[in-house]
């Protein structure tokens, strides 16, 4: 799933490690770095479910050690946060062996969390796969604290948005509340701002802010990589849930065929979906036509991009579909003239 900046999440779970006689812990090691090799390029977050490490399959201190030091720069400055779940003696032990080895800027990615729902705070919890163990234990965890399992918690409903508002509304009501206008403000001033300072910028799009900063600029409505979580925290994403199935087509399109098919898709959006599409397109083509100096291609844009622009309406993107999501979102980057 996705933590609250739009960041990939990438979750662990003890409780699914088989015994360690049973398990090749070279071959663990090589499938934690294919699976991380898919996102490392951009930011990302991990989850780490503690409960289920036993000494049955728990794995020995020298390999931990060789793991770390084989997950090298790359894997470490993109990881923005890693929450540890469910933290037992063991892991605070572990923490004081290895201390000599992290760096303090490492050591501050670190969150521990006692409880599930600690993670609400971080994380759009309903897309992470846990496993039934992890949560009954945390029920019983939860039931010891309290001597009882714990209440029904009455949710208040939600407060009507604020005239003002940006994020988690409808372009409409922000149109409505905009005399009209159909670019929303915080896409036209952010995108103003970075035509004048950002176009040079490395890697522009592709660092993230710290999560209380995107908080703050939030309130503000400032810049930064608020772009991002605007187009994220929209109700419906801005190519529309009807255009998703037609995007993940794109690929079984011949090659000479995709512009023109691309073009297709998005005629079909409601205007002013369309209008507020094709401002930001000019503008990520125009970011492209720069990376020479900021390092962020058509390629690069896209998949930073693609995810904040379509997303299914059921869950989150499986792995399989940000291959027909990018290039779709690619060939609208590139070929920016030609589709619009």
């Amino acid at each position: 799933g996705d933590d609250n900046s739009g960041r990939k999440v990438i979750t662990f779970s003890c409780c699914r490690m088989p015994p360690s006689h049973q398990l090749n812990h070279t071959r663990l090691l090589e499938y934690l770095k294919y699976t991380l090799d898919q996102y490392v390029e951009n930011d990302y977050t991990v989850v780490y479910f503690h409960y289920g490490l036993k000494s049955l399959n728990k794995p020995s201190l020298k390999w931990l050690q060789t793991a770390y030091k084989e997950f090298d720069r790359k894997y470490k400055k993109n990881l923005k946060a890693l929450y540890v779940v469910h933290p037992t003696n063991f892991i605070k032990i572990l923490w004081n062996i290895f201390k000599p080895l992290i760096s303090h800027k490492f050591g501050k990615k670190v969150t521990y969390l006692n409880y599930l729902s600690d993670l609400k705070e971080h994380l759009k919890y309903d897309q992470l796969n846990i496993p039934q163990e992890v949560i009954r234990h945390d029920e019983n965890l939860r039931g010891k604290q309290k001597g009882k399992l714990p209440p029904v918690v009455k949710v208040p409903p939600p407060r009507p948005p604020l005239p003002t508002q940006q994020f988690g509304v409808s372009l409409q009501y922000i149109k409505d509340k905009n005399r009209g206008e159909l670019i929303p403000p915080v896409m036209m001033e952010t995108v103003s701002y970075l035509k004048r300072k950002g176009l040079h910028v490395e890697g522009l799009f592709r660092r993230s802010a710290s999560i209380q900063t995107i908080k703050d600029v939030q309130k503000l409505y400032n810049q930064a990589v608020i772009l991002k979580t605007f187009l994220r925290e929209l109700p419906q994403p801005l190519l529309t849930f009807e255009c998703y199935d037609h995007i993940l087509g794109i690929t079984s399109v011949e090659s000479s065929l995709r512009v023109t098919r691309c073009k297709q898709i998005i005629q079909g959006l409601p205007e002013h979906n369309y209008v507020v599409l094709k401002y930001l397109i000019c503008f990520l083509h125009m970011v492209s036509q720069e990376s020479i100096y900021n390092r962020m291609t058509a390629s690069s844009l896209a998949c930073v991009f693609g995810v904040n622009l379509i997303w299914p309406s059921k869950g989150t993107a499986s792995l399989s579909a940000l291959v027909p999501l990018n290039l779709f979102t690619e060939l609208l980057i590139d070929f920016y003239t030609n589709v619009f």
